[in-house]
C-alpha cells in the first residue's frame, strides 16, 4: 500500500472532523477549512490508489513478458539441441560427404573474405575518348 493512500485518508478523516466541529460551533471558516482539508486528502489518497495501479500492472506486465522470455527461451534451447542432434546423426551416417560439405563452405567463406573491396563509381570513371 502506498504512503499516499495512507497520508490522504488521515487528511480526508482529519478534514472531515474539522468541518464537522466548524459546523457544529457555527464557525464557516473552521467549516470550510475541514472541506478543504477533506478534499486534500481524498485527491492525495486517490493518487495513491493510482500509484498503486500502475504499480500492480507493471508487475503483471513484467510476470508475463518474463513468462514468454523464459517460454522462448526454452523452444530454442529444444530448436538447438535437436538440429544438433540431426547433423550429429548425418554426420555418423556419412562421414565423407559431411566433411566434403564442410571444405567446400570453408572454401566458399574464404574467397569471400580475401574479396578486394568494390572501388565506389563515379562519374568521372566514365570518360569519353
Amino acid at each position: 500500500m502506498d504512503s499516499d493512500r495512507v497520508t490522504g485518508a488521515a487528511k480526508s478523516f482529519a478534514g472531515k472532523a474539522e468541518g464537522a466541529i466548524g459546523r457544529a460551533a457555527g464557525d464557516a471558516k473552521t467549516e470550510a477549512s475541514g472541506r478543504v482539508r477533506d478534499a486534500e486528502g481524498t485527491a492525495q489518497k486517490i493518487y495513491g490508489q493510482a500509484k498503486d495501479s500502475v504499480r500492480e500492472a507493471a508487475n503483471d506486465i513484467g510476470d508475463a513478458a518474463s513468462g514468454f522470455a523464459q517460454h522462448a527461451i526454452d523452444a530454442g534451447q529444444d530448436f538447438y539441441r535437436d538440429g544438433s542432434r540431426a547433423v550429429a546423426a548425418k554426420v555418423q551416417e556419412q562421414p565423407l560427404g559431411a566433411l566434403l560439405l564442410a571444405g567446400a563452405a570453408g572454401f566458399m567463406l574464404a574467397l569471400m573474405m580475401n574479396r578486394p573491396a568494390r572501388r565506389p563509381q563515379r562519374w568521372s570513371d566514365y570518360r569519353f575518348r
